[in-house]
């Protein structure tokens, strides 16, 4: 099976291919139109990591950083110039996607500032910030699923902007999601918006889920806790596909839809494998299902298009032996409830590291341009 008839049956079981990437090299070069055309190709993900990976690796923004400087904007102005920058034009690299998708796909995501995970309002005016700065029907301003998140989403749902909610880890947090997300909706519907227009994408957060669990088991040193080593994450994926299952079957769902709603996808994400022991393509090939997206880092894209495997649906059916999992950890004496609160935390702090990092790289480059002579 060639790398494209592989992908293509991933997009033909219903997951939509996209990739947890973006850099101003991918666009300027073509590479992003060509994963479009060879790997089925439909969306990508952002978050601050990546971008300041991006700057970090790259001389591609060096014209704009000396233009930024020229005019002495901030460091902060410059570092939501750059991204947003980056973001547009991958809106219009997939805008033929969004379109062939009837705007389903086709997606570009962009993070509000991870600093103002636990302010609503702040969030709020981001958001709204984000959707008019980018400019693009094609974008999604993700807002991270903490307390103080859940009404921002709401909020910016209710305004007409498309969200994907990011930082989802249980299942539990993923209900309160789906929650904000119909109450954003029928506020939209109220204010007169057209509810065909607004998409919204659920974020939940795969491997590290594996990684948190499997490090407590193996701290627990017994057989039973290590022959539960690998399951964590899988089963916790497939609950929330059958809390998704049940929340978009119901009556309250149905009132929108026949206003033109449409669901909030559940999204898999962190799907890079970070255990060596564990097949490199576990998290793309066991969450197999329809009205899902995948969204990979380019090493797992890479992985699924040479060796991956499409067996049919592997989540739908599968939420009894999903909780007999977490029945089992619970037995051996995993606080599962607690490995979901580390991770939030975890992940609400990884970003702002990540962001941390960014605004450091572009104050030494504006910096550097300024000394050197700004757009000289």
């Amino acid at each position: 099976m060639s790398s494209n008839e592989r992908l293509a049956a991933l997009s033909d079981a219903g997951v939509s291919v996209w990739l947890d990437d973006l850099s101003r090299d991918r666009i300027s070069s073509g590479q992003l139109a060509d994963y479009i055309r060879d790997y089925r190709l439909v969306g990508v993900t952002t978050n601050p990591t990546i971008f300041a990976g991006a700057l970090a690796d790259s001389s591609s923004y060096d014209p704009q950083v000396r233009e930024l400087a020229a005019r002495g904007a901030s460091v902060e102005q410059a570092v939501r110039e750059i991204t947003t920058t980056d973001v547009r034009n991958a809106c219009d690299v997939f805008r033929e996607t969004y379109e062939a998708t009837g705007t389903v796909d086709g997606r570009v995501s962009i993070e509000v500032d991870p600093r103002l995970a636990h302010d609503t309002e702040a969030t709020i005016a981001e958001a709204r910030e984000l959707w008019k700065t980018v400019d693009r029907p094609n974008l999604f301003v993700k807002i991270p699923a903490t307390l103080e998140g859940l009404p921002a989403i709401t909020k910016a749902l209710s305004e007409g902007i498309s969200v994907n909610v990011t930082l989802i880890f249980s299942v539990e947090r993923y209900r309160d999601v789906m929650e904000a997300f119909l109450t954003g909706l029928e506020q939209a519907k109220q204010a007169g918006h057209e509810l065909a227009t607004i998409e919204s994408v659920a974020s939940f957060f795969v491997s590290r889920v594996d990684t948190e669990v499997d490090k407590r088991l193996e701290a627990l040193g017994t057989g039973e806790a290590a022959a539960l080593r690998g399951k964590a994450a899988l089963a916790n994926a497939r609950l929330a596909y059958a809390a998704f299952e049940e929340v978009f079957s119901s009556q309250r769902w149905k009132a929108l839809a026949e206003a033109g709603a449409r669901p909030q996808r559940p999204l898999w994400a962190s799907t890079g494998v970070k255990n060596p022991d564990y097949p490199d393509t576990l998290y793309v090939d066991e969450l197999v299902t329809a009205n899902v997206v995948n969204t990979m880092p380019e090493k797992t894209l890479l992985a699924v298009a040479d060796h991956g495997t499409v067996e049919g649906d592997r989540v739908r059916g599968t939420a009894e032996d999903a909780k007999g999992v977490f029945e089992r950890l619970s037995e051996v004496g995993v606080d599962v409830d607690d490995v979901y609160v580390v991770l939030e935390t975890e992940g609400v702090d990884k970003f702002e590291k990540s962001w941390t990092e960014l605004l450091d790289s572009v104050t030494e480059q504006l910096r550097a341009a300024t000394e050197s002579g700004g757009s000289a």
